[in-house]
């Protein structure tokens, strides 16, 4: 359906949404010759180059300079570093804008077309696309196929709505100039344990409210243990078992309530409370019901082995298409999408999808756990090595934790691992290797690695499994 005053234009592909998944479907797409629309509402890079991954890994590292610099005596290392959050947030703002301005110079040169404005379904072959501004309109676009990447947002518990004063979200927190004396952060998931790990590290007092009984619910207990541990030691106050109610404003901040699961009420004085619950999918604007789609009851596209959904032409990756909410499953699912709208016979068939938290210690993750492998049938082997025992991990003055691989003890095939401690988030890319291609214990175990590096972590582990380590008692 046309409206009067559209201006109206062809594309072979259009792409709705320029986060990592929908920028990775375009310039895949264009390479393969296919014309392609990419159309973003807010800014290219979507939420994790602009507003999630990018800037707040960034403020991780910055921080942890000023940190190590701090508590360094140990190593004969004297200093007192002051920390001025404003200009933190300018460097942090420039490395956003340098990667952004990556991918819009790839998007140019590459041939993708990028149109700006908050995109809708007309129609199975038409799309509106609203431009923002007073008098700037509207145009349709006619295509053969469309990517659905329209990303996620942060849930809002009732009562909560954010309003980048008291009640904040992940995004106002990264963008704060000035250290907060005290904060409550609701949720103790990977969003909220990152920022708080950041805001202890700046000296801010934070209480963690988490309705469940641990951090980093959903990982192993032995694996979220040294996280919890070490944001307590630097300060940070949890509460579980509660969940927010509600809050007030008072005369120097707010006070936050929480109830327990037998009614119990307590109260929190803080500055601000930063909400991170999790991430609901941005599919409720897409008038999805012109196009013949509908979501789930949690508002995600249901999609198949090519990320084709309901509607034949019409694909979701990402966030919208359900778990794992991971920019790099968003990216290559991205890439697979667009291989198929070429003709390409691509599918998603990987074996396995890493994830990592960057708390302190990080945390990495994929494949199954031991647990996990019973429970599929298998008969697993596990090796496990600490960075106690690692001399990369002593030199650096980082020894806690662990690097884990779990193994059919048949075949020798590896099925996962896990990872706490330093620079786990790079460790688990071997085992992540090693799961796609099939690769075995004795594989990874022959593999000569360079020392010292954490990555002898993984060496050993695979060697502790086979009974083979030699730098830890064998099982």
């Amino acid at each position: 359906m046309m409206v009067v005053g559209d201006i109206s234009t062809g594309t072979d592909l259009a792409v709705i949404g320029a986060g990592p998944g929908g920028y990775a479907a375009a310039l895949r797409a264009a390479q393969l010759d296919v014309d392609v629309t990419l159309i973003e509402k807010d800014a290219v890079g979507g939420v994790c180059l602009n507003y999630g991954c990018i800037p707040s890994k960034a403020l991780i590292s910055a921080t942890d300079v000023a940190y190590e610099a701090a508590t360094a005596e140990d190593r004969g290392v004297y200093a007192s570093p002051s920390v001025d959050m404003a200009e933190m947030v300018d460097w942090k703002d420039g490395v956003v804008d340098q990667l952004t301005d990556g991918v819009r110079r790839l998007c140019e040169s590459t041939g993708v077309h990028v149109v700006e404005g908050r995109a809708e379904f007309a129609d199975e072959h038409t799309l509106r696309v609203a431009h923002g501004g007073e008098g700037q309109g509207s145009e349709s676009f006619e295509f053969e196929h469309a990517i659905v990447a329209t990303g996620s947002r942060p849930v809002e518990l009732p009562g909560f709505a954010f309003d980048g004063e008291h009640v904040i979200d992940s995004r106002a927190a990264l963008e704060l100039t000035e250290i907060p004396d005290d904060v409550v952060v609701v949720g103790a998931g990977y969003i909220g344990m990152e920022l708080s790990t950041v805001l202890a590290k700046l000296g801010t007092d934070v209480t963690v409210v988490e309705m469940l009984d641990e951090a980093l619910p959903g990982f192993p207990t032995d694996v979220s243990r040294p996280v919890q541990e070490r944001a307590e030691a630097l300060g940070v106050e949890f509460v579980f078992g509660e969940a927010a109610s509600e809050w007030t404003e008072t005369d120097e901040g707010i006070t936050v309530v929480t109830e327990d699961a037998d009614g119990e009420e307590s109260e929190f004085y803080t500055e601000k409370a930063l909400v991170a619950v999790g991430r609901q999918p941005v599919t409720d604007s897409l008038n999805l019901s012109a196009v013949g789609l509908e979501t789930d009851d949690d508002g995600f596209l249901e999609t198949d082995h090519q990320c084709r959904t309901a509607v034949d032409h019409v694909f979701a990756i990402g966030d919208v298409s359900g778990e794992p909410m991971l920019a790099h499953a968003a990216s290559h699912e991205g890439e697979v999408a667009a291989e198929v709208v070429a003709g390409e016979p691509a599918a998603l068939d990987q074996q396995a999808v890493p994830a990592a938290v960057f708390t302190d210690p990080e945390v990495g993750v994929v494949g199954l756990t031991r647990a996990e492998a019973e429970a599929e049938g298998f008969d697993p082997v596990v090796g496990r090595f600490p960075f106690a025992a690692n001399g990369r991990a002593l030199t650096t003055g980082d020894t806690d934790g662990f690097v884990r691989i779990v193994a059919d003890e048949d075949s020798g095939f590896v099925l996962g691992g896990q990872a706490v401690g330093p620079e786990a988030s790079e460790l688990i890319a071997e085992i992540g290797l090693a799961v796609e291609m099939g690769a075995t214990l004795e594989d990874v175990a022959a593999t000569v690695h360079t020392h010292p590096t954490l990555s002898e972590a993984t060496m050993e582990a695979a060697k502790h499994a086979l009974g083979e380590a030699i730098h830890i008692r064998n099982r």
